[in-house]
């Protein structure tokens, strides 16, 4: 299959084709994933809770993403690959949003990079646009954000959310993530842009759905969200398999004779 470009992820809206997006962190998983026939791959700074363990995603720096982002480049086929922005990698003025968005592409295999914010960020938009940079928005509850706004809630603010989709698409923006705001919002949203919007926890009207890999997959550790439908139990299997070879590594039936070498 021939890889999937900004413009033919962007027009997926228009064919009226349902987008399905997954994080991914690595190039296993982005090979796996790539594999299956996903539409996007978004390599997430949710690698900040999910890999390394922080509590929130403002510690993991811009060349970590870069870091992963290469890895998961050189795995994918298919894929549209979007890369986070970090914070505050794209807060320190155009041209350095630019330059860096631009190491991004450049360093990477990777096609586009998602920033977070609407109005607020439109300027930023526009200049990674006009410099050749393809932007994926995010609206609505802002992890990045999460100090300002007291934490992980639903956002309800209809006039705020919908002026934010607007002002992403008018600067450029090709999609727009909305995250946790409620499903009636995120349809006037769908109903009211042109470019695809991708939800995650924003119900089922968007144009597509975006879940961290290790949610569907059922092996996050500790609180897993509301909107998360795990689509397996690996956490599960992973510590029965392991279990099992430590009870045979202990017993000595592993290795067994056709494990080695004469």
């Amino acid at each position: 299959m021939p890889r999937i470009t900004v413009p033919e992820f962007t027009g997926f809206k228009a064919a009226r084709r349902k987008i399905a997006m997954v994080t991914a962190y690595d190039f296993p998983q982005a090979r796996l994933v790539d594999a299956a026939g996903i539409e996007g791959i978004l390599v997430g700074d949710s690698m900040s809770m999910v890999v390394q363990g922080h509590d929130n995603t403002l510690p993991v720096t811009l060349d970590e993403m870069i870091y992963h982002a290469e890895m998961v480049g050189r795995a994918v086929e298919h894929a549209l690959v979007i890369v986070d922005m970090p914070f505050p990698s794209f807060h320190l003025g155009t041209h350095r949003a630019i330059e860096n968005a631009g190491r991004i592409l450049k360093e990477t295999r990777c096609q586009a990079v998602k920033l977070e914010g609407g109005v607020e960020q439109a300027g930023t938009i526009a200049a990674l646009v006009s410099a050749g940079i393809p932007v994926m928005a995010h609206c609505g509850l802002r992890p990045q954000s999460v100090h300002t706004l007291g934490g992980y809630k639903v956002q309800r603010d209809e006039r705020e959310l919908l002026a934010d989709a607007k002002a992403a698409e008018k600067a450029g923006a090709f999609a727009i993530v909305l995250e946790c705001i409620p499903r009636a919002i995120a349809k006037r949203i769908t109903e009211t842009v042109n470019i695809p919007t991708i939800g995650i926890g924003a119900g089922a009207d968007c144009d597509g759905q975006v879940l961290v890999l290790h949610d569907l997959l059922g092996i996050t550790t500790g609180y897993v969200p509301r909107f998360v439908k795990p689509y397996a139990d690996l956490k599960t299997e992973v510590t029965r398999a392991v279990t099992k070879y430590r009870d045979e590594v202990r017993s000595g039936a592993f290795p067994a004779k056709e494990h080695g070498y004469d």
